[in-house]
């Protein structure tokens, strides 16, 4: 296949024209299916891959080992975000191909996202509206996050910007991670700690590890058991991090004080889809639907992230900083 006619599979939404033309400018002609990625089947992705160099994958699909066969000529994968768990890494690396993620593109946006996530259900923001649109205008005592302890685990690169944004607050912010950095977390103000310390003293928790047999259901019954009475808990990293029916059942017997939700394990297993909507409609939980990188200024950085990873495994040049999935 010549360099001007490398194709590449976008099944991702919200593709931008900077994006497009740029890989058009680097010898590349996207193919855009023009349906949404979860309508998909994998017979329709093995045959629009047909001779495509490269696949830009979305949210919704998964590059199973079949799939990854099924298109011998796709020499790169590259997940728009950061999750790669429903990648087969393995396959890809097996077959000579290149698995990669959009690093370093909407850390900031999730970062902000959490920061809106853990202010609406501490001042009750939901509650209040839904209130006063029914005529109820009476004034609900809320809380403050200035002041507070916060727990992040997982201090990854959206960790570390939440950490950023925590010191405006004034909070004393502890931090449960696998890779410490002593100097980062000196420079922030961060008690290094352990998990179970992070949820024995932590006002809000909030969660950025990744999504792996260690660790699913990291924050179980038995976990949510030993959380300060009250705590407000946010996942805007993955869901499957939390048993959401242990986290329905905590909620319901106001053990914690709420939750801000952006990832469910529903969005993996539709059979869990009741208990999404359990939770959802506690008027202490504020939901958003797996939305937080999803702005219009962190969707155009991890498009154009996304189609240098294209290139640069193409063309053998180097990846993007993070970008590239070691196996």
């Amino acid at each position: 296949m010549s360099a001007s006619t490398r194709k590449i599979l976008i099944t991702p939404p919200n593709f931008d024209a900077a994006a497009l033309a740029f890989l058009r400018a680097n010898g590349c002609e996207p193919v855009l299916p023009g349906v949404a990625e979860s309508s998909l089947s994998r017979d329709d992705l093995a045959a629009l891959l047909g001779d495509c160099a490269g696949w830009i994958i979305g949210p919704q699909a998964d590059v199973t080992r079949a799939l990854v066969e099924a298109a011998p000529a796709c020499k790169v994968f590259v997940r728009r975000g950061v999750g790669y768990e429903r990648l087969d890494v393995k396959a890809i690396a097996e077959r000579g191909g290149a698995a990669m993620i959009a690093s370093g593109g909407n850390d900031e946006s999730v970062a902000d996202h959490v920061i809106g996530l853990m202010l609406a259900v501490a001042r009750r923001v939901r509650e209040q509206h839904l209130a006063m649109l029914a005529g109820d205008w009476s004034i609900r005592v809320s809380g403050d996050l200035y002041g507070k302890t916060v727990g992040i685990v997982g201090l990854g690169r959206t960790g570390r910007a939440l950490a950023r944004r925590l010191r405006g607050f004034a909070t004393r912010t502890l931090a449960a991670t696998p890779r410490p950095d002593a100097d980062f977390a000196g420079a922030n103000a961060i008690r290094l700690t352990d998990l179970a310390s992070v949820l024995q003293e932590s006002d809000f928790i909030s969660l950025h590890a990744p999504l792996n047999p260690q660790t699913r259901h990291m924050i179980g019954e038995r976990e949510l058991a030993t959380m300060k009475s009250g705590a407000i808990l946010i996942n805007a990293g993955r869901g499957g991090l939390v048993d959401d029916a242990a986290l329905l059942k905590a909620l319901r017997s106001g053990k914690l004080g709420g939750a801000g939700l952006d990832v469910y394990e529903s969005e993996t297993d539709p059979a869990l889809k009741p208990v999404a909507l359990e939770l959802l409609a506690l008027p202490n939980v504020v939901g958003t639907p797996h939305s937080a990188a999803s702005t219009r200024e962190g969707l155009a950085r991890t498009n154009l992230i996304a189609a240098r990873c294209v290139i640069a495994a193409l063309d053998g040049s180097t990846p993007p900083p993070g970008c590239l999935i070691e196996v």
